[in-house]
């Protein structure tokens, strides 16, 4: 998919767009509101999936804790959370919100070339990540990463491997690990899917060879034996997952999908430090906690400058990924 055809869907999404705007406004309504009083949560994602998951249990970490009065999350899907993007940094000054981000949005970003980016708002911190990892059906021949890279050498284009989304944590790690494997990766076969559903569809029924998903979307069929995961994308083994790493198994490639927290456009110093009280102290809380491990969520506190950094890290090398997958 082109970049100017990512660009039309998004367009396609415009109508609920102008309704999710509607909502946040109505949400945000009244400028005497703090953060403290009222606080809205925007997932740029619809109800039900990763962005909005966060964004609910961060809601009820804030709740159970009382640590703001009135907690809202409100839906803005569509185009990979630069729907939501562009809203929110038409929200100049709101002190009374903060918007659910992370690193599909960042892939989001480059790949719609929409002329809105992370400059346009304040990101805050990281909180969360978790990891994708390469998988097989429990009947392919391929029984580590180095059987399956050589057979993806001698015929990228009939590897078939299935995901997200174009752009997605997915599709970006498949494009780093195709590169760390000495493989171009603009002639890579990735198969994207809106949904994880379809993609392991695709994948148990021979459609395509092997996966690229988020480690917690394959877990029941992996421990149900109906999946081999080959491979996860972190940096360690993550606690009671047997799971090698790429790393460990000479492939150079790490990623994370991250998930954080922005704030509008133009809020004052002191307004921002609010918000980051809010996060440090919803962090703390026994539900915030348990959602972690309930979600295999692993823990990624980052504020400041050293946030900053990983920032513009991530976003010039997925421009980088973008770019070789020929996006």
């Amino acid at each position: 998919m082109s970049s100017r055809t990512f660009t039309k869907a998004a367009l396609g999404v415009a109508a609920a767009g102008v309704v999710g705007l509607a909502l946040v406004n109505a949400a945000a309504g009244g400028g005497e509101a703090t953060a403290r009083s009222k606080l809205v949560l925007m997932a740029p994602a619809a109800p039900g999936g990763g962005w909005d998951g966060f964004a609910r249990e961060s809601q009820q970490a804030i709740k159970s804790d009382g640590i703001s009065n009135n907690v809202q999350v409100v839906n803005v899907p569509g185009a990979g959370g630069t729907i939501g993007l562009g809203q929110f940094a038409q929200m100049e000054g709101r002190s009374d919100m903060m918007m659910v981000t992370g690193g599909v949005m960042v892939g989001a970003v480059e790949l719609a070339d929409s002329g809105v980016s992370m400059d346009d708002v304040e990101p805050l911190v990281r909180l969360a990540d978790d990891y994708a990892a390469l998988v097989v059906p429990a009947d392919s021949p391929y029984e580590t990463v180095d059987e399956f890279i050589e057979a993806w050498k001698q015929d990228p284009g009939g590897t078939s491997i299935s995901g997200g989304s174009l752009g997605s944590i997915d599709h970006l790690l498949t494009g780093l690990v195709a590169e760390k494997a000495g493989i171009d990766p603009s002639k890579t076969n990735y198969i994207a899917y809106s949904g994880g559903g379809e993609a392991l569809t695709s994948m148990l029924s021979g459609t395509t060879v092997a996966g690229m998903s988020g480690y917690n979307e394959v877990a029941d069929q992996i421990e149900a034996g109906n999946l081999r995961a080959l491979a996860i994308s972190s940096k360690e083994r993550l606690p009671g997952v047997d799971v090698p790493t790429f790393l460990e198994q000479g492939v150079d490639a790490e990623m994370a999908n991250w998930r954080g927290l922005a704030a509008a456009p133009g809020v004052s110093e002191e307004d921002r430090g609010e918000l980051l009280e809010i996060v440090a102290e919803y962090r703390q809380t026994e539900h915030w906690q348990d959602a972690l491990e309930r979600n295999s969520w692993t823990d990624s506190y980052m504020t400041g400058d050293e946030f900053e950094a990983f920032l513009d890290e991530e976003i010039d090398r997925t421009r980088d990924i973008v770019e070789g997958l020929g996006l």
